[in-house]
This record gives C-alpha cells, structure tokens and sequence, in this order.
C-alpha cells in the first residue's frame, strides 16, 4: 500500500501517474493522517515562492527515509503558468524519490505524453538549438542522454524525409478506416470487428465510405487542397474482397483532386490471412506505395494465444508473394512483451525479420489498452517483467541499428510496459511519410469510415479539432449522411470562419 500526504491532493491525477511509472496496479491512499504502519509513506508539498514554486517530497518505509527539495522558476507569470509549473514541480519532485528508492531510472522522466518528438519539434522551430533544448529537457522534465539523443535523431531524420516539414499544415492527409478483421487480437482497441460476423453491414458501410470519399473530394476540389499522404488502415483494410478494394481505388482518384501529386499511399494489409494474389493486383495497379504485413510475433504459440488465426510460415509465404509481384515497399510491426515472450523470442523473432529485410519494421512494446480483452483478462496472460522488457527494446533498438534501420518516428502509450514507447525504424529512404504527419500532428488528417478520427488544423494555426466517425458499421451505416454534412459544416469553420487561418 502507498500512503500519500499532498498539499491539499492537489494534482493527485499526476501523482498517480508518476506512480504507476513504478509500481503495476499500486493500491494508493491519499490522507490527511497516516494510517498503515507498513505503508510506503509519500509527504508531497507545495510553496509558492515570488519566482517560482518550491517543493519538497519525503519518502519513509520502514527504517527507509528520504528526502528531495526542488525549485522550479515561473517560465511567465499567469494563473495557467504557475499551475502548470506547480504540477511539473510536484511531479519532478516524487519522481526523484522513486527512482533513489526503488533504483529504478526513467528515461522518460516526468514527461508522460504520448508525443515527445511533437514538443522537440515545437522547441526546435520556436529558434532553440539542439543543446538548448536537451538542457532545457534534461533540467524541466529529467529526460536521460540516451532519449534525447533518440529524439533529435528522428527530428532530425523527419526534416530530410520532410523538408517543408514545419509548412506542411498547407497539405493534408487523409486515413480511411475499414473496421473488419478476420479476428480481434486480444490487445486490440481499433475499431475492429470479426468479418465473418458482420457480413450483413460490409455492403451498407462500403456505400457509406463511397459517399463519404465522393462528398470530401468535392469539398477537397473545391478549395483546390493538396494531399500529402493517403493510408487505409482499420481493422485490416484487406479483409474485404479485390473487387471491393478496386472499387474504393476507382471512387478515390475520381474524387480527390492533385492525386498525381500524392506523396505516399499506404494499405495497411495487416493481417497475412487477408492477402491473395488478386488483392495484391489490385494494390499494384493503384500504384500503391507501400503496404503492411504484420506478422507481431514468429512465434506460432504466441499467435495462437493472441487470437491470431495465421501462422508464422503463412506470414513468411505471403511476405514472399509480394515481393514475387513486385511490391517491394514492405513494413512489418513487430510487439515486444506478448504473453509467454521474453529475450528468446524477440531473438527468434528478429532472426527470422534477418531473412526477409522489410523496407521498414515498426517495434512496438504491449500495452494494456482498458478495453481490450487482454488488459480485462489480465490472469490469462503473463508477460514479461519490466527489466526484461527494457533487455528484449534494447536488443531490438542494437539489431535494427546492425543491419541499417535507423528510427523516424515515435510514440508512447499508457500503460505501456516498462514505460518504454514504440519506435518506426526504416532502411533509407523509406520512411513513411504518414507515420511522421500522424505522430507530430503537423497537419490535417481527415478520416473517413468507421472508427476514423479526423483531427483538422487550419494552416498556422497549430489548434487541432479532434472529429470522430462512429466506431461501429452499424451506427456508421445509419448516420454516415449527418456526419459528412457535419464534417464539411466543420472544415468550413476551421479553415475558412471567423478566426481561422487562411488556407494559402
């Protein structure tokens, strides 16, 4: 049990945070009075100073005693200011005395969200220099070496990927949502349903996607917009047929305008049991850039364990086909800490990777979505401890280095295993571009279909109004002409109202 004492519980969201950072599931208590001897006893307490605030943290357990002051300066005075700064304070402060502790170090420090290359690039573009803004880290959120060496190193590979990175919210990209998969992994939290069970809705969403991509084409060509990027994902976008999937191709480039100036398309085909030669022909056709098969794990128990209906030598044949027909620009995801997986298997899993060479492999570490099957079922499946997660990225981030992936995005989750993130690693020059405009929030991205989250951004502005779509076919299906007359009433505000940045 924690016991903690804060001035007032203020910040006691943050506070938990820091904690879990720590601890899995703690069972924490603010009080005014202790109450369990045996507790880990946390006093937290703030003084607001004329300059700045001023914290001090103690740390008692049994015979353990520890003591940490911190004084954090006011950036610019303000109510909005100094609270933030009170909060970082408190947060530095009880971070400190966890990490003497335990002995545990974060690499993160306090920075919790889930887009740090997104503020390196808001401090590198304000005029900071790169040792400005790693003493500026290190000193207000504790950031260790090795993170901020990993994010000026993607900043620094997203500009030349991107070199008109910081004007791109002129272009927009766009992310159409198929929400079908043959099944549901069991740490899955997508909009995505079983196939099999949703024959009756695939035809009815299908007409709504139609509409949709026809009525924001117009839209699209109306205001003479770019698009930078285009990515299907889902779900596996490759659970509906060939013929479905040429259909979409054919209302695409009939409807949005400039798409010879498109500078990446992207089908997310996910799921190896989803591909056939014919969808493969298809995607060839559309002179689609790039495409995904995510085999997660080459381990066949694993597969099975998640919920996975395909089997690691269907991963390695399909891969193959592919490549066989020509489509060379392959990403393939791989997840660090699924149940039953240590340092072996990633081992055996990136041995297997060795043989194949995928233009791009993303490394993600598991995390324990809320509503996922897993995370409510947490006693089915054991997974590795946090010191072995942190051996097996490790591993990983010193192999893609051997064999010439170098890292070009990144981001971080909630309840991630041992607070690590999840980085996109790449051989030169194939990087993908939606990956970058998706994590930074550099611009629009307009979702259409189920479960699509649009997030629009009039250019220089820098505000993002988040918009979802229905996450069901069903609720889709039934309102899919209200949502897109809401949509464009939307974009009109953002990009054209009272207040808003002129597209130019």
């Amino acid at each position: 049990m924690i016991e903690i004492k804060s001035s007032g519980h203020l910040f006691e969201r943050d506070i938990i945070h820091i904690l879990a950072l720590f601890f899995e599931d703690p069972e924490t208590v603010f009080v005014e009075e202790w109450q369990h001897p045996d507790a880990l006893r946390i006093e937290l307490l703030l003084t607001r100073q004329e300059s700045g605030t001023a914290a001090t943290g103690t740390l008692s357990h049994g015979a353990y005693h520890d003591e940490f002051r911190y004084f954090r300066p006011f950036p610019v005075r303000g109510e909005e200011a100094e609270r933030k700064t009170a909060k970082q304070a408190i947060s530095y402060t009880l971070l400190m005395l966890l990490e003497r502790y335990t002995g545990v170090e974060q690499g993160w420090g306090i920075l919790t969200g889930i887009r740090p290359t997104k503020l390196y690039h808001k401090l590198l573009s304000s005029g900071m220099s790169h040792s400005d803004i790693h003493r500026h880290l290190r000193n207000d959120y504790n950031l260790r070496p090795d993170k901020l060496a990993l994010l000026k190193e993607i900043a620094a590979r997203q500009l030349s990927v991107v070199p008109d990175f910081y004007t791109i919210d002129r272009e927009l990209s766009v992310y159409i949502g198929i929400p079908f998969c043959p099944t549901k992994c069991a740490y899955c939290t997508f909009p995505a349903y079983a196939i099999e069970g949703q024959k009756q809705r695939v035809s009815g969403f299908l007409e709504g996607l139609h509409y949709e991509i026809r009525a924001i084409g117009e839209w699209l060509k109306r205001h003479d917009m770019r698009i930078t990027s285009i990515y299907f994902g889902g779900g596996t976008p490759t659970s509906i047929t060939a013929e479905e999937l040429d259909a979409l191709f054919v209302t695409l480039h009939e409807s949005f305008p400039h798409m010879d100036k498109v500078r990446e398309l992207t089908v997310e085909a996910g799921r190896p049991d989803t591909i056939t030669p014919e969808k493969l022909a298809v995607m060839k056709r559309w002179q689609t850039d790039r495409i995904s098969i995510n085999p997660q794990s080459f381990t066949d128990e694993t597969l099975v364990a998640i919920g996975r209906h395909h089997t690691v030598a269907e991963t390695l044949d399909t891969y193959r086909l592919a490549r066989d027909m020509g489509v060379t620009n392959i990403n393939m995801d791989l997840i660090i800490g699924l149940p039953g997986e240590g340092l072996a298997e990633i081992r055996h899993s990136l041995d297997q990777v060795e043989k194949l060479m995928p233009a791009s492999l993303t490394i993600h570490t598991l995390s324990f979505k809320r509503a996922s099957e897993m995370t409510q079922n947490k006693e089915r499946y054991k997974v590795a401890n946090r010191d072995e997660i942190r051996r097996m990225m490790a591993y990983a981030a010193d192999w893609t280095r051997e064999h010439g992936y170098q890292p070009y995005y990144l981001y971080r989750q909630k309840n991630i295993l041992g607070n690590l993130e999840n980085v996109g690693y790449s051989l030169a020059g194939k990087e993908s571009i939606y990956n970058i405009m998706i994590m930074e929030e550099a611009q629009t991205i307009l979702g259409l279909g189920c479960g699509a989250v649009s997030k629009l951004m009039a250019p220089g502005s820098g505000k993002l109004l988040r918009w979802p779509n229905p996450k069901d076919p069903k609720t889709y299906n039934e309102t899919y002409r209200q949502l897109v007359e809401r949509k464009l009433r939307d974009l009109d505000e953002v990009y054209f109202g009272s207040g808003a940045a002129r597209h130019g």
